[in-house]
């Protein structure tokens, strides 16, 4: 069993990827194989649009743009699990889970009769952290994990989110413009959900 766990966070060492190693943990007691990748290390962009994926007799599921995200969307198609997680910004994921989906989707895709060239099953867990509250997130923010999920529809399994609410964002709140939240709070928040950063 192999697992691809993709961290989505600018911060390597923060609140989304002590969720992301905890995970981690848990697969590898499970017996799987796990790779873990900081998306934030790679250079890559959003789908160029070559269509070289859509080509006839070309490879399918398979990006061609040579940069550092292809041969990780190769490991994620031959993968049993992909857990990946994101911090929340402006209400979304990153940029760089993004750019992901879209090269994902993509090149799984049939222009023919926008059917899936995907036939493996590889399931999925989301792990979403941030500082918005949980009933915030609720309101404001679950609509949006939900359409985030079904983006990895290509990849034919489940796809489960979690979401870690109100995380604590710098070690010390007092070097910082950020009197609105209070350090102490957020200090028990991260206790309570067991982020040890």
């Amino acid at each position: 069993m192999k697992a691809v766990i993709l961290n989505g966070s600018p911060r390597k060492n923060w609140n989304t990827a002590a969720m992301l190693k905890e995970a981690q943990k848990g697969a590898e007691s499970a017996g799987a194989e796990t790779e873990y990748i900081d998306l934030y290390n790679l250079s890559y962009t959003g789908c160029r649009s070559r269509l070289a994926c859509k080509r006839k007799n070309a490879e399918r599921c398979r990006c061609f743009w040579k940069d550092d995200l292809s041969p990780v969307i190769d490991r994620i198609f031959a993968a049993d699990s992909l857990i990946i997680g994101s911090p929340i910004y402006l209400r979304d994921v990153t940029s760089q889970v993004h750019a992901l989906i879209e090269r994902l989707h993509f090149c799984a895709l049939s222009y023919d009769d926008y059917s899936n060239y995907f036939t493996g099953k590889v399931n999925i867990g989301i792990i979403l952290t941030m500082n918005a509250p949980k009933a915030m997130y609720i309101i404001e923010y679950r609509k949006k994990a939900k359409e985030t999920a079904q983006s990895f529809r290509a990849l034919n399994g489940t796809v489960e989110v979690y979401a870690c609410c109100d995380t604590l964002q710098v070690a010390d709140y007092s070097k910082f413009n950020m009197a609105s939240f209070n350090e102490n709070h957020k200090k028990e928040m991260r206790d309570k959900q067991s982020l040890k950063i």
